[in-house]
Parts: structure tokens; sequence; C-alpha cells
């Protein structure tokens, strides 16, 4: 009975949310703390007590409040979904908060840090450099999610434009743009892509297999090796060169609204936490806009 009603409601998120796999895969790690606390009851007759004996359950081993907010916010989905399609009589976390948290700020890179990063001297005489310089621009030129930078076809981009249509959570589109030296190096690492018959392939970064792209585990490991390359003192990954975007357009612009925009966030209190970063860190080679945007290219 439980896994009926679980895998019911993955199904539903996947098929009418468009939620990404490795958001369901989160939503069914969620719910399966309430179904391994409660195995012989019913989950659509769990009370409202039930759900606050976990959640202090859960907070007394240690779960911070932030993944028990997450946590909650997964079994409330659940529960809407079962009132709305099951008919159970009412949603047993409603009402009920998770332990405050304390925001966390986002991990992000200097300027300095990131063109050391992108500009690692030698990666243009291969095709697998300039593909990894490419994927490194888009990044912080246009703020891209991993899933969404891996998922890139041909089709989304305007080079002439320098714009990309980017599809994000919940199949929402939004229209970034796309730096000068992003556009140089997307033009040179295109043109490789010709030249190795790789055509067939419309995603913007191929996987080995036909008609597949690059996973966004190889993406990662690949923004890592490249750091090791350009020699920074700290593990990197897609995210942070996304709150790199996010924190020095902000600070150049001052735009909140414009850089919520640009990261497809649906709220702006997503953004607003980029207002809270210490901005001392960050080299003084701004003036009105994005540095990568401005410069420019032979």
């Amino acid at each position: 009975m439980h896994q009926r009603l679980i895998d019911g409601w993955l199904n539903y998120l996947a098929a009418e949310r468009g939620l990404l796999p490795r958001t369901q895969n989160a939503y069914a790690r969620d719910i399966g703390l309430l179904s391994e606390a409660h195995p012989a009851q019913a989950l659509n007759e769990l009370s409202s007590q039930d759900i606050r004996r976990l959640l202090a359950t859960l907070h007394k081993g240690g779960l911070s409040g932030r993944s028990l907010a997450r946590v909650l916010s997964a079994w409330r989905s659940f529960y809407a979904y079962l009132v709305r399609r099951h008919n159970a009589l009412h949603n047993p976390c409603d009402g009920i908060r998770a332990p405050r948290a304390g925001q966390l700020l986002p991990h992000s890179l200097s300027v300095e840090q990131v063109m050391h990063l992108i500009d690692v001297p030698g990666q243009a005489a291969s095709a697998l450099g300039q593909r990894d310089t490419v994927m490194c621009e888009l990044f912080y030129s246009s703020g891209l999610r991993l899933s969404e930078l891996a998922s890139l076809r041909q089709n989304q981009l305007d080079l002439k434009q320098g714009e990309i249509r980017v599809v994000g959570k919940g199949n929402k589109t939004r229209i970034v743009p796309i730096g000068k030296a992003a556009v140089a190096a997307l033009t040179n690492w295109l043109s490789q892509r010709s030249a190795n018959a790789l055509q067939s392939n419309d995603y913007l970064f191929p996987g080995r297999k036909p008609n597949q792209h690059l996973s966004q585990r190889a993406i990662e490991l690949r923004v890592a090796h490249r750091a090791r390359e350009a020699q920074l003192d700290e593990h990197v990954h897609p995210h942070m060169l996304r709150h790199a975007f996010a924190s020095h357009l902000l600070q150049s612009s001052g735009d909140l609204r414009a850089v919520q925009e640009m990261l497809g966030h649906e709220h702006i209190r997503s953004t607003q936490i980029y207002t809270r970063l210490d901005f001392q860190h960050l080299a003084k080679v701004y003036d009105q806009a994005h540095p990568r945007a401005k410069k420019k290219v032979d």
C-alpha cells in the first residue's frame, strides 16, 4: 500500500510538474523516511502528532533545520496529492513548521579564480580543452544550472544575438545572454564538432553514446579537473560558477530583479541571498557590466 501511493505521487511529480530525476529521487528518499518509520501503518492514516513526533526524532538524530524543512516540504506535497487524488481526509503536515534554520551563504569564487579557471594555458590546443572552456564560460557567463548546461541543444543558441534559450526547472523557458568571450569559445567548439563529424548528435556537449548528452557527473569531473590544472586551492564544482555569476553581476549592476530572471529563480528570496555575500574579496575590475561580457575578443 505504501509503495503504490508513493509510486503514484512520484509519477505525478514527473508527468505534471516536470521535476528532474534528481529531484524526484530526493523526494523519494524523503518520503522513505516516513514509510520506514511507520511500516505497519497506512500513510494516509497518519496524524499531525505522528508527523511532529517523527520530525522531533529526526532532529534529535542530527538532521539540520534546513534538511527537516526540505523533508517536511516533501511530506506536505505527498499528502496534498493524497487529498486531491485519493480522497484523503486531511493533510497532517498542515500547520507544522520545521525548526528554524540559519541561512547558509553560497560558496563562490573570486573574479581572479574564475579567470584562472577559464583561461588555463594550452586548453585551446585540443577539442577536449575547447569543450571544457565553453562549459566553464557558459556556467559563468550565463549562470546556467548543471542540468541546463548538460541538456543544451545547438538550436537553443543564437550566437548572432548572443543569447541562449534555456529550459529550466518545471520546463520553464528563459532567455539569457552569452558574453562575447563565451560566443568566441562556442564558435571554436562548434567548428571542432563539425570537423569531428558529430553533427548527428544535436546536443551541444555530446556523450559517448548516440543521441545522448555528456552526463552531469562527467561535467562535474571535468570542472574539478580543470580547477586542478588552474592550481586553484579548493574543490570547484559547477554550481560555484553559477554563484560567482550571480554575486559578481549583482555587485556590478545592483539589479536584483534582472539577476533573478537570468538565474531562473521563481521567488526573489532565492536571489536575495546574494545580497548578503561579502564582496570585499572580489577584484575591483567591474564598472557597469559582467566582465566576460565586456571582454574584447580578437
